[in-house]
């Protein structure tokens, strides 16, 4: 008998039906207007006008905290679960590097230029997030401010409180500029750090954490380890909503959602043949053609991978506004041909990609599991 908890498709190969598309909504409700809002009052749908009015304002953004995954498991996060707020879309695709650079600037993927997880710049396929090839560091080859050229945090006066770690990164560098930043070695130590910027006079004050993340990659989010995490996110909440000074508000959203999607399958061999090189990630697999093949590709691409992932052309994904309503050629020379943006609890692999296939949890497609993130506001 198969064990209840492994879920259809993964020992027992039932079709899985295909999930609705859930697309960036760049008009209002995905989580580039909350930054702008916050920074100059500008109207968004998903920050109240107390919070946008607040002299002083924090930004706590959760990496992976889905709103479908808070509200499966809102018994161990009662403070996230009573906070006033709604549904927010991320953008896409629906991926760290891309996602935090769009809440940071208020700007979608294909203005912001950082597309993805990894893509081509500076004639190689670069990892966002490391900074990084297969050949090494690449910062001195494509410096940050050449990927994303646009003022953090709206040109705002902003302070970070991040991973001490993180502090001097290229990817830092990229979507948070030169913004101070108060690092912190312990995730306790945000709720201080957090009210030591706020005392010190900053009106405004971006707050990050990952462990979230790190657990849903490694134990996926239907398990005991994601949900005692969840509930350390619950209490930083309600830590920060004690700490923080009399008329203060706090929003809370996050990067991306996340699903459990442990096998990383092979693109198939007809396919593969017709392929220079793949970027992207696993949900989210960009294709790029060999020269004159675009149409061969998508089409080999729909015939074995259709029952598996949303098969698009890029033209499509730039045509339907995935990327946001604006494409620069420079966003446009950082993508594939075709894209896998996987349906199925799946990811497509790419052999320059390390360490995938030890994941367990994965994001980056248009599901709602992936694409929905909480937007929540109070003023305490």
């Amino acid at each position: 008998m198969n064990d209840p908890r492994e879920g259809p498709g993964v020992c027992d190969h039932r079709p899985v039906p295909e999930p609705e598309m859930v697309l960036p909504d760049y008009t209002g409700r995905a989580t580039t207007s909350i930054v702008p809002a916050l920074t100059w009052g500008s109207t968004s749908p998903l920050v109240p006008a107390d919070v946008a009015a607040a002299d002083q304002a924090v930004l706590l953004v959760l990496d992976s905290l889905g709103w479908e995954q808070l509200h499966d498991n809102a018994d161990v996060a009662p403070t996230l679960a009573s906070m006033p707020g709604q549904a927010a879309t991320t953008v896409a695709p629906s991926t760290t590097a891309a996602a935090l650079t769009s809440i940071s600037t208020g700007l979608p993927p294909g203005e912001h230029g950082v597309v993805g997880y990894r893509f081509p710049a500076g004639g190689a396929v670069m990892n966002a997030l490391r900074w990084t090839t297969t050949a090494g560091d690449h910062r001195q080859t494509v410096p940050p401010t050449s990927v994303q050229a646009a003022a953090p945090f709206a040109g705002g006066r902003w302070v970070v409180v991040g991973n001490r770690a993180f502090a001097t990164s290229a990817f830092t560098e990229a979507h948070l500029g030169d913004a101070p930043y108060a690092g912190y070695d312990h995730p306790s130590s945000i709720i201080p750090e957090v009210r030591s910027a706020l005392a010190g006079g900053a009106p405004l004050v971006y707050a990050y954490y990952d462990g979230l993340d790190h657990v849903a990659h490694v134990h996926g989010v239907s398990g005991e380890y994601y949900r005692h995490e969840l509930a350390f996110c619950d209490w930083l909440v309600g830590g920060l909503l004690a700490a923080l000074p009399s008329g203060t508000a706090l929003m809370v959203t996050a990067d991306h959602g996340h699903v459990d999607a442990p096998d990383l399958v092979g693109i198939a061999a007809e396919v593969d043949e017709l392929v220079v090189q793949r970027s992207g990630e696993p949900r989210f697999r960009w294709l790029h053609s060999r020269p004159a093949g675009r149409d061969a590709l998508l089409e080999a691409a729909g015939a074995a991978h259709a029952d598996q992932a949303w098969v698009m052309p890029a033209d499509e994904v730039i045509e339907r506004g995935i990327l946001g309503p604006v494409v620069t050629d420079a966003a446009r020379s950082r993508i594939g041909d075709v894209a896998l943006i996987a349906h199925a609890p799946i990811g497509f692999s790419d052999p320059a990609e390390r360490r995938a296939e030890f994941m367990v949890g994965r994001h980056g497609s248009l599901t709602a599991a992936e694409m929905l993130v909480p937007a929540l506001g109070a003023v305490v």
